[in-house]
């Protein structure tokens, strides 16, 4: 039995869409027709119409799946299991629950798959956008284990920390984004609009003018001509950023530069620590061996130089090295991180010690954010400031300059 998504027009002659489960599309077709509805379009919900489409469901679920959606999705699917309800029941049961009908198709395409006698993680493999790595591998040691209601709750609460984490991140870049926008905006009015007015009136007088004022002039004339060329090659520096930092190479040698960075540099190591940890403790507490575990931790690393550290310690692992050594080599994590992983070792504990370590790591990436928001709010207040004070000079120094020659 298989997830069908369907189009029909009912007894009064109104178009209905809906999705549900038959042996085949005719088989679906002919329910409909029982319910005395005329079948428009009978489409399966699978992969491999998945990879035909020209916008495939990947890319629909990937829109339409936020990450609380997808830790409610998992919690409410563990709640389902750990009442000893089938899986197939449980993704049913879920399926009900959703209003949004992508949610809903995604689940019943599942659940075929299930009924197919696939596992859960073998089912989640056809929607990868919305079910990375880390959560199938995370969903499969359950199963081999025993213990999938347990793991689904980890996962929902992962994936709620990450969000969290996420949102104080975005929240954070929000004000700072508002002054530089709020910034750009009263200087390009003041250049385009009020400058070229009032420095009218003394260029008409014919005086000699500041060098400061003449440079204002100079710079309001040339926004007025040029901005759509400046504004045209700043999108098109951007996008050229963009294109060339595609490239691996490039794009390693500019993430280990960005690590030197003072500031911005050690947020980064923090920010890739935290994932790192955090990702690494859920899938060793799950039962994921640690080498697959680093390997899939690997990926929730934006920097791609810490992500290809994190590869070589996967390596040294597997030839016998210690975690703690392995990561120590690296370079690229912080002392106190190091320290508790090898206690963690050394004591047998090491999956507990991971998750003290994760928590220690968001608490330090909160107080980075914290660090650069307060240190980013005065920084744009004081150049703000001295944009204006620059206009005002250029404003006031004619005017002054007149009246001691009318003195």
């Amino acid at each position: 039995m298989a997830a069908f998504e369907y189009i029909a027009l009912d007894q009064q002659g109104k178009q209905q869409k809906g999705t549900m489960e038959a042996d085949s599309s005719r088989h679906l077709r002919q329910m409909l027709r029982d319910k005395e509805w005329t079948p428009l379009a009978v489409n399966q919900v699978s992969e491999s119409r998945q990879q035909k489409a020209s916008m495939g469901w990947s890319q629909l679920f990937q829109r339409g799946v936020s990450a609380i959606e997808l830790a409610t999705l998992t919690r409410q699917l563990a709640t389902l299991i750990q009442a000893a309800m089938p899986v197939e029941e449980a993704l049913y049961g879920v399926a009900c629950q959703q209003e949004k009908r992508r949610l809903k198709n995604m689940l019943l395409a599942i659940r075929s798959k299930v009924l197919e006698g696939h596992t859960l993680a073998r089912s989640l493999e056809d929607f990868p956008n919305v079910f990375p790595q880390m959560f199938r591998a995370t969903v499969a040691a359950g199963e081999h284990a025993g213990y999938l209601d347990k793991v689904l709750n980890r996962l929902a609460d992962y994936t709620e920390a990450r969000m969290k984490s996420m949102q104080k991140i975005q929240q954070a870049l929000l004000y700072p984004i508002i002054l530089i926008v709020a910034a750009l905006s009263i200087v390009s009015f003041l250049l385009g609009f009020v400058v070229p007015d009032v420095v009218k009136v003394f260029v008409d007088t014919g005086q000699e003018l500041p060098w400061i004022t003449t440079a204002l002039i100079g710079a309001s004339e040339g926004f007025q001509s040029y901005w759509p060329i400046m504004l045209g090659g700043i999108i098109a520096i951007v996008v050229g950023v963009k294109q060339v930092l595609k490239k691996p190479s490039v794009r390693f040698s500019w993430d280990r530069f960005f690590l030197k960075l003072p500031i911005l540099g050690r947020f980064s190591r923090t920010l890739s620590a935290a994932r790192f940890a955090s990702t690494l403790s859920i899938l060793t507490r799950s039962g994921v061996s640690l080498v697959e575990a680093l390997l899939i931790a690997s990926q929730v690393i934006d920097n791609k130089a810490i992500c290809e550290g994190v590869k070589g310690v996967a390596r040294r692992v597997s030839e016998g090295s210690s975690l703690n050594r392995a990561l120590t080599e690296t370079g690229f994590f912080p002392p106190l991180m190091l320290h508790m992983i090898g206690s963690g070792e050394s004591t047998g504990e090491l999956d507990d010690m991971l998750e003290r370590t994760a928590q220690n790591q968001q608490m330090e990436l909160d107080g980075r954010i914290a660090l650069l928001l307060g240190l980013f709010e005065p920084l744009m207040l004081v150049v703000m400031g001295g944009i204006v004070m620059v206009i005002v000079l250029a404003i006031l120094l004619p005017i002054l300059n007149m009246n001691q020659l009318l003195n």
